[in-house]
């Protein structure tokens, strides 16, 4: 029985911390392709490695990719080219897609070797409803008000990619655009130094401001719970009570806090009700 690779394009998923994850169906396939396209070839070459074997490998990143793909569509004709990230699924959170999307253009065959990822992962330690959640990714540069606000409509749970330094300023975003609702931070996942904590937006933001944490962050947010359904009378009475000890500012930063409503929302109310 033959059982080598027919030409096409093979998306293989890799590990995202312990290289064991790695599945049996992927290391044939990494060791069976004529051709690794990937991130950054010295992560690969680890990767290789540790199943015991040498392939050629083409670096396929952001700043290459529109120049590199067609000749790899040329090439998936009569081989088996394998694309990798530097860690979890490919496609997921980079352009992996426009290659998929020009494979198939082309006729090309196109199979996936599904495996770790850092979004579903994350998910299953956060502790958080899993039956309906978004990925957002790593928030825009510019922009990111609008990024939170977007994600504030969706009535699931909510999943982000963070650095380190990073992380603290952004989780107080979120508590301003989304309520102070529950969260978790996940961090080097399947690693030596896994860890998953949670609490509130707020109350994790104070936590990180004073020691920003190290290594790949997830943060996975709680859906609206049922505080967000609060009426409008009972947030003016709220506003009312709140403005005659504190700003509006202040005041609305309570409410929203102890009904679990998106900051802003309520300190525009607060701006009408003054």
């Amino acid at each position: 029985m033959d059982d080598a690779l027919q030409p096409g394009l093979y998306i293989v998923a890799t590990p995202i911390g312990n290289l064991s994850d790695l599945s049996p169906r992927a290391a044939a396939t990494l060791a069976g392709a004529d051709l690794i396209a990937v991130e950054d070839s010295r992560v690969t070459a680890k990767l290789l490695h540790h199943i015991g074997v040498k392939r050629p490998m083409l670096p396929y990143h952001d700043h290459n990719a529109d120049r590199v793909r067609p000749g790899l569509i040329e090439r998936m004709r009569s081989e088996a080219v394998a694309l990798v990230s530097d860690a979890g699924t490919p496609l997921i959170s980079d352009p992996g897609y426009k290659l998929v999307r020009d494979a198939r253009a082309a006729g090309i065959p196109v199979t996936t070797i599904p495996g770790p990822s850092a979004v579903i992962a994350a998910l299953t330690l956060a502790g958080l409803p899993t039956d309906r959640f978004a990925f957002f990714g790593f928030l825009p540069a510019k922009a990111k008000a609008a990024a939170v606000a977007e994600a504030a409509n969706f009535k699931g749970s909510l999943v982000f990619y963070e650095s380190g330094p990073r992380l603290a300023a952004t989780l107080a975003m979120l508590c301003d655009g989304l309520g102070d609702r529950e969260a978790a931070i996940v961090r080097e996942i399947s690693k030596r130094f896994e860890e998953t904590v949670a609490g509130t937006l707020a109350g994790l933001a104070a936590r990180y401001a004073a020691a920003p944490p190290k290594g790949e962050i997830v943060i996975v947010v709680a859906p609206p719970g049922d505080a967000e359904a609060a009426g409008a009378a009972e947030v003016d009475a709220a506003l009312r009570e709140a403005m005659t000890r504190l700003s509006p500012s202040r005041a609305a930063a309570e409410v929203a806090g102890r009904l679990g409503l998106p900051r802003r929302a309520v300190y525009e109310r607060a701006q009408k009700l003054k």
